[in-house]
C-alpha cells in the first residue's frame, strides 16, 4: 500500500502531542472517538500504574498519551508492522520512552502489566477480539487492570457478558455509543 504520511494534532490538559499517521493504520486522519475516550476517562483515575501494555496500539495514540501523564514503562504492539513504525517515530517524536514491536496478539510479550489498554480490533471478527481481551489476564500483574472501549452496536454488551466468565468488568464511561470498560480478574 501506498504510504501519504500525515500529522494528527491532540492537547490535552494543555500538552501538545503532534501524531504522524498514514494509509493502511487505524483511524489514519483523526484521533479515533472511541480511543480518545478510553484515554481521557482513564487520565481522571489515580495513577497507580508502574507500566502498561497498548494492544493493537495502531500510530500509538492510547500509549503515548498515557505513558506521558502517568509516566511509565511502555509497550506498544501491533500486528501491522506499518502501524508499529509509526509509533516508534511518535515515541520519538512526542519525547516518550517506550518500545514498538510487531505481535500478533500476546505472541511476543512477556512479563506482566499494571495496566493493559485496547481499542480491539472489531472488524477482525468477535473471536480475534475475545482473544486479545481475554488473554490479557495472561499478562496483568496482580493489581493488573485492563482497559478496552467498545461500540454498543459492535457487541459491547455480548462481549461484557463473555469477559464476566474472566473478569470483573465495570463500565466507566458511556458517550456517543461507546462503552469504555475496565477489567480486572476475579
Amino acid at each position: 500500500m501506498k504510504s501519504e504520511l500525515r500529522e494528527i494534532n491532540y492537547t490535552y490538559q494543555d500538552c501538545f502531542f503532534v501524531f504522524t499517521s498514514d494509509c493502511g493504520v487505524f483511524s489514519k486522519d483523526k484521533i479515533d472517538f472511541g480511543s480518545r475516550l478510553l484515554v481521557e476517562t482513564l487520565l481522571q483515575e489515580e495513577n497507580k500504574f508502574n507500566n502498561l501494555l497498548d494492544v493493537g496500539c495502531g500510530y500509538g495514540f492510547m500509549g503515548i498519551v498515557l505513558s506521558k501523564f502517568f509516566n511509565l514503562e511502555t509497550l506498544l504492539i501491533d500486528v501491522n508492522k506499518r502501524a508499529v513504525h509509526l509509533t516508534q517515530m511518535n515515541l520519538k517524536k512526542n519525547q516518550v520512552k517506550g518500545v514498538a514491536c510487531v505481535s500478533d496478539g500476546y505472541q511476543n510479550v512477556s512479563g506482566f502489566f499494571d495496566l493493559i489498554v485496547t481499542n480491539p480490533p472489531i472488524r477482525a471478527g468477535k473471536k480475534v477480539v475475545l482473544a486479545i481481551l481475554n488473554e490479557a489476564k495472561n499478562h496483568l500483574s496482580e493489581q493488573g487492570v485492563l482497559w478496552f472501549v467498545i461500540r454498543k452496536d459492535q457487541g459491547a454488551k455480548s462481549i461484557i457478558k463473555e469477559m464476566e466468565k474472566e473478569y470483573r468488568v465495570t463500565i466507566q464511561k458511556k458517550e456517543k455509543g461507546f462503552y469504555v470498560m475496565k477489567a480486572k480478574i476475579s
